[in-house]
């Protein structure tokens, strides 16, 4: 029997590791799209279907530009690497999105938020501004990415599934220590519990069967609670493509704090610092990256810092640094 072009489309892009957001977010614009063409199999489109589809989005919905071109690159990767039907790329271009100069913090309101927060998200919070770090690379961090010795963090499958590796702050070091003993004594609940087991991205679950159990692998902040797994492993260790598995399938593992819960301690902190821009997580990597250039790193060694694959994305930063400094002299303070 024939499998479901969106059970297809899902399993494909486990095979080619994407992670389990983008996943979702794919599979979602995929069946907005065939939605929108009233259930039209997407192999009788093609791109002027898809430019309907991308201009309702922007002129009906008013979406971003970085969701519109989410939606299109979906639909890419459904038509080349699910259905291999070429397209007219004359018809789809991204949509430009808008050249907006980040929200920076200085130092003082740093540490005026962090000093609001207390626990985990304290912790978080400090390794966002301190080593530089997405969201989700915060989140996703494992005890064995934390290397005490060489005063480093391991980013590891970053944006571009690329590693990296970050300086460790020294100020935070005897609560990341106190942190993984929380998380051992919480993992020898879990194992005594008869679970324990976390998590491994792609074959490595297959290839090293126990390390799921170990404690190197468990997350650096684990949730509060077991919650089941949307993608259980099937028979020899690969994962299932089922979108809702089979009942008694389903594994219970401990996942990585909720990435809303961080951001609305952030949010509750900057509200008691009195605090007026608008700070979200992504606010601490960009102070992070302005604050170096400021203190004289080179441009390059940012770069490497925050994972860039084109220097012209670090270069943003640059035009921070000259907002927030101009020379010009009001002509009415003259």
């Amino acid at each position: 029997m024939a499998k479901k072009l969106l059970d297809q489309a899902r399993e494909i892009l486990r095979a080619k590791h994407y992670s389990y957001r983008t996943e979702q977010t794919y599979i979602h614009w995929m069946r907005r799209y065939i939605l929108f063409h009233k259930k039209r199999h997407p192999i009788e489109m093609g791109s002027p279907e898809i430019q309907a589809f991308l201009l309702y989005l922007a002129n009906k919905l008013n979406v971003s530009a970085s969701t519109q071109n989410q939606a299109l690159s979906a639909l890419l990767f459904l038509y080349r690497e699910v259905l291999h039907k070429e397209l007219e790329p004359i018809l789809l271009t991204k949509a430009k999105r808008p050249e907006r100069i980040p929200t920076v913090l200085t130092r003082q309101e740093v540490l005026q938020i962090i000093n609001h927060m207390t626990g985990v998200y304290k912790l978080m919070t400090q390794l966002l501004y301190g080593s530089g770090l997405r969201l989700m690379e915060c989140l996703r961090l494992r005890v064995q990415d934390i290397d005490f010795n060489h005063r480093a963090i391991i980013v590891r499958d970053g944006k571009g599934q690329k590693d990296r590796i970050v300086p460790l702050p020294e100020t935070i070091i005897p609560d990341l220590r106190r942190q993984i003993e929380r998380v051992r004594l919480l993992h020898e609940e879990d194992l005594a519990a008869g679970h324990g087991e976390v998590y491994l991205p792609y074959a490595l679950a297959q290839k090293y069967p126990n390390a799921a159990r170990k404690l190197g692998w468990q997350y650096l902040f684990p949730a509060s609670r077991l919650s089941q797994d949307p993608r259980p492993p099937s028979p020899g260790g690969r994962i299932s493509t089922e979108q809702h598995p089979p009942q008694g399938q389903s594994t219970l593992r401990r996942h990585h704090v909720d990435p809303s819960a961080l951001q609305r301690a952030i949010q509750e902190a900057a509200l008691k610092s009195k605090i007026h821009k608008r700070v979200t997580a992504h606010t601490f990597r960009h102070s992070f990256a302005t604050h170096l250039l400021q203190a004289g790193y080179d441009i390059r060694t940012v770069q490497e810092l925050l994972g860039h694959k084109d220097i012209r994305t670090t270069m943003i930063y640059t035009h921070v640094l000259q907002h927030s400094g101009l020379k010009v002299k009001s002509p009415l303070d003259e």
